[in-house]
């Protein structure tokens, strides 16, 4: 049975506990200095009230993010607005993922897609799950790829293909088996949070990522995502937008209330690996 004094101990620390603002309610009030308002607003003009709630209302749902510094999921969404990518995890363009107490921007496969479109350079380009019985061959040096997707023998994924069709012509077609992709996560991959969330999706990320990389036409905006996908996270770059916020406004800042509008959906330098060419009876 518990004493008085434990009883007494448990309340006061839970009085203490109740007098510390959340980590949410400290994202809150950093989204409600001017310095970052204004930044957002600067960015994305009469958008910049919406996107800010969506970053409130990822980070409340994400238990794993309010492990990180909210300023660092702050500045890894500033990146997602420069590139006019929302951060809605359902939409999947561009995730914000934890590593350790620090938040990372990466870039999802439609993000990939949606840039490339935007570059008008291309006339096609996709990236799909291949499932057991759909390919009949592969050879990775013409890249001659048939599936037939009809010939589908289960819902088990054995690859991922990815193909884009530039406006001169050009095309380029891929194919990665799902032990090239595990290959590829193992000897790359920083944090398995994407991968555990949804495997597909990082895989026909990296898929894409790769075949972009090596062979499509990338814009500045392009360049500047790729290099922000690979980026280390650095506690230095975490603080750099924060420069001009005083000290009042991180600690008495008052919690940002917003209006819960639903995010509008959006439309719209990975290792090699040697490949033998094979046939599927």
């Amino acid at each position: 049975m518990a004493t008085t004094k434990t009883l007494k101990n448990q309340l006061q620390a839970k009085n203490n506990a109740s007098q510390q603002p959340s980590t949410v309610q400290t994202l809150k009030g950093l989204l409600a200095s001017p310095t970052l308002k204004k930044r957002f607003e600067d960015i994305l003009d009469k958008r910049a009230p919406q996107f800010m709630t969506s970053i409130v209302n990822l980070y409340s749902s994400e238990k794993t993010l309010q492990k990180c510094e909210p300023m660092s999921v702050i500045s890894s969404a500033m990146v997602a607005a420069t590139l006019d990518l929302p951060v809605d995890k359902n939409l999947g363009y561009a995730w914000i993922v934890p590593y350790g107490n620090q938040a990372q921007f990466q870039l999802g496969y439609k993000g990939y897609i949606q840039l490339a479109l935007r570059t008008s350079q291309y006339r096609a380009i996709n990236v799909i799950e291949v499932y057991e019985g759909q390919l009949k061959r592969w050879n990775p040096l013409t890249e001659e790829l048939e599936l037939d997707f009809e010939a589908k023998e289960s819902d088990k994924v054995i690859g991922y293909a990815g193909f884009f069709e530039l406006t001169n012509g050009f095309r380029k077609t891929v194919y990665w088996t799902r032990e090239q992709i595990e290959a590829h996560r193992k000897k790359y991959s920083k944090s398995d949070f994407g991968w555990k969330n949804d495997f597909d999706a990082m895989a026909k990320k990296t898929v894409l990522k790769s075949l972009l990389s090596k062979w499509g036409i990338l814009s500045i905006e392009m360049q500047n995502a790729f290099n922000e996908d690979e980026k280390e996270v650095d506690t230095k770059e975490v603080k750099d937008i924060t420069s001009e916020v005083q000290e009042a406004e991180y600690i008495e800042a008052e919690a940002f209330e917003v209006p819960m509008e639903e995010e509008p959906s959006v439309e719209g330098n990975a290792q090699s690996f040697e490949q033998e060419s094979f046939d599927i009876k």
